[in-house]
């Protein structure tokens, strides 16, 4: 887990702070009990600005448990709410990286599905046509490459649903590595899944410039694969 000695910062300034997530952090508060990465982001900035108080952090996305990448908080209240207000506008452009077995049918894809959360499972299930309680989902993607036995998949989602990622590559036949919830035949060992946000593009809150922010993949033998193929295709 993150901790404010280990955490990796992507990018800080007076007005928004992006960390790299490991798998093991939440987002949000949950029965676990464990320390929210938003609370080590602000323990990480009050020491190292040596505020007298509590330091102000928003949480403006969230990350699923299991996934890691790019997330990024707010340092003011202005940068929260308009942070806020381009999310809900699209405004905000994620890039996930995700490694399935087997590769999504077809290979590349702009999917427009329904999803419909089941609060006791905590699963989401996609439909193909509006019902009651189905929420619409929509995301591009793209298969990249392939390893022995794993094939990288570039998802690029337009909007933020429950496990919309999850349940839409399962749903063409590529379950991510280690999801078992949905579909992937085994655990991985640190109860991990292979989804990573890789990457998150927008017009910073303040300064009204262009931002572009990447995170590097968990440091792996299948991350480190697709890390070795995609230096080989550049």
């Amino acid at each position: 887990m993150s901790t404010i000695d280990n955490l990796d910062v992507l990018y800080e300034d007076n007005h928004i702070i992006a960390v790299n997530k490991r798998s093991s952090d939440i987002v949000q508060s949950d029965s676990s009990g464990d320390t929210t990465l938003c609370r080590v982001v602000g323990e990480y900035v009050k020491r190292k600005y040596n505020k007298p108080g509590d330091a102000f952090i928003g949480t403006v996305h969230r990350l699923d448990r299991p996934v890691s990448g790019v997330i990024l908080y707010a340092r003011t209240s202005k940068a929260l709410s308009r942070l806020t207000n381009m999310f809900r506008l699209r405004e905000v452009q994620k890039t996930y990286w995700a490694v399935t077995k087997p590769a999504p049918s077809p290979a590349e894809g702009h999917i427009v599905n329904y999803l419909i959360k089941n609060k006791d499972l905590n699963k989401s299930f996609a439909h193909d046509t509006p019902g009651n309680g189905r929420k619409e989902s929509e995301l591009t993607y793209h298969t990249l490459g392939r390893s022995d036995h794993y094939h990288f998949v570039e998802v690029k989602p337009k909007t933020g649903r429950h496990h919309q990622i999850r349940t839409t590559l399962a749903s063409l036949g590529a379950p991510i590595k280690g999801d078992i919830k949905y579909g992937s035949r085994r655990t991985n060992d640190n109860a991990s899944i292979h989804l990573h946000a890789r990457c998150i593009e927008f017009v910073h809150p303040v300064q009204h410039i262009a931002m572009r922010i990447l995170a590097t993949p968990p440091d792996d033998p299948v991350w480190n694969a697709w890390l070795r193929l995609d230096n080989g295709m550049s």
